[in-house]
């Protein structure tokens, strides 16, 4: 019955039309579109170091976005830091950036009580109190932080369904809101709104449910073939009927019964094209998560990796440079190699355009338009 109920989903998935958004006229260049669909971190500095390469990658329109880690944080003036940084930042390019952190609140958490930052609580404290107010308390409060600060997007909340307790790298560090998906999206519902109120886009995570692993994928393939639910994309259903999807993050997880292929979620058309934008008619963007996760880097070579990611269907690329003992790549390296792809017909640049297309919607409702 499941795996019907699977295969159903995937055929009414494949026959959706096309939105109406990917049929805009584009007139950007190349060099440009591709620009919008990479974001890096900032890099190793705490303090605003003009020379760092970013800047420049930034000033030459090969980033679109940027990411914040708790390694650019000073103990000293960290909030002034921070602005200056990132004015600087936003000052560097035609096309504003999406600036963007991981701030879900509990252990996933740059903006930490030691640099001056008030107190978090974790998605299952709060599914735990299931008290609308406590959470709307607590994401407004966050979301107020990142403003000030000049962070436009934050990677939560995580919808992910607590399956599996014992999940090493959801359940059990209590990123989950519950094993109910209704409280999930109830929970999730309201972080959203409260972000909106500060013109801060939310990122919805793991798609397509990353609540049942056994493994971590920062730290290699996670396979939920046997342990994933279906219940896992009710929150997602939930929040798209309501209206209140700013983005979608991807998960490195594989799962047999979307894919046959076992391709991760990040790299399967399958479950980007057919699931996402065709069974739940999505037409957001998509984001991945990071792609040197240990579960992309250890399994398939970068060039490889952008390319599939990008074919199944990833309009952002997420190249966090946090990872430790990982080689450092550049936006420009990313850059090229799409790029090359594109020139060589491996890329279609449909694709590129539609992804682009996708990525300025998204900033133009934010209130990023062209300086």
């Amino acid at each position: 019955m499941r795996k019907a109920l699977i295969v159903g989903m995937l055929l009414f998935g494949a026959s959706q039309n096309l939105s109406a958004q990917e049929n805009l006229p584009v007139t950007d260049s190349l060099d440009l579109m591709i620009g919008q669909m990479i974001l890096t971190g900032l890099g190793d500095f705490n303090k605003l170091d003009k020379r760092a390469p970013v800047f420049e990658a930034i000033r030459t329109g090969k980033v679109g976005g940027v990411i914040l880690f708790e390694k650019n944080l000073n103990s000293i003036n960290t909030e002034e830091n921070i602005q200056e940084i990132l004015s600087y930042a936003q000052a560097q390019t035609e096309i504003p950036l999406l600036v963007s952190i991981d701030e879900e609140g509990g252990r996933v958490n740059r903006l930490k009580t030691k640099y001056g930052f008030p107190r978090t609580v974790t998605a299952q404290y709060l599914g735990n109190l299931d008290h609308p107010d406590s959470t709307s308390f607590y994401a407004r409060q966050t979301a107020s932080i990142l403003y000030q600060l000049g962070i436009n997007m934050n990677f939560a909340p995580s919808v992910d369904v607590n399956v599996n307790p014992s999940n090493p790298v959801i359940g059990k560090i209590g990123r989950s809101y519950s094993q109910d998906p209704a409280l999930v999206a109830r929970h999730a519902q309201l972080v959203v709104e409260a972000h909106d109120l500060f013109g801060i886009a939310t990122v919805l995570k793991h798609f397509p449910g990353h609540g049942s692993s056994r493994d971590d994928s920062h730290l290699g393939l996670a396979d939920v073939s046997d342990t994933w639910r279906f219940e896992e994309l009710l929150p997602y259903k939930a929040l798209l009927d309501s209206g209140k999807v700013r983005a979608v993050m991807t998960a490195h997880i594989v799962n047999e019964v979307l894919d046959d292929r076992k391709l991760p979620a990040t790299l399967s058309d399958k479950v980007i094209s057919d699931v996402l934008r065709g069974f739940l008619e999505y037409e957001g963007v998509v984001i991945s998560d990071d792609m040197q996760m240990r579960a992309i880097s250890a399994q398939y070579g970068l060039e490889e990796a952008i390319k599939m990611a990008i074919n199944a269907g990833v309009d952002i690329l997420l190249f966090a440079n946090n990872v430790p003992d990982y080689d450092l790549v550049t936006a420009e390296q990313i850059h090229a190699i799409i790029k090359k792809f594109v020139k060589n017909g491996d890329i279609s640049e449909e694709q590129i355009a539609k992804s682009y297309k996708r990525i300025m919607i998204l900033k133009a409702e934010m209130g990023l338009s062209k300086h």
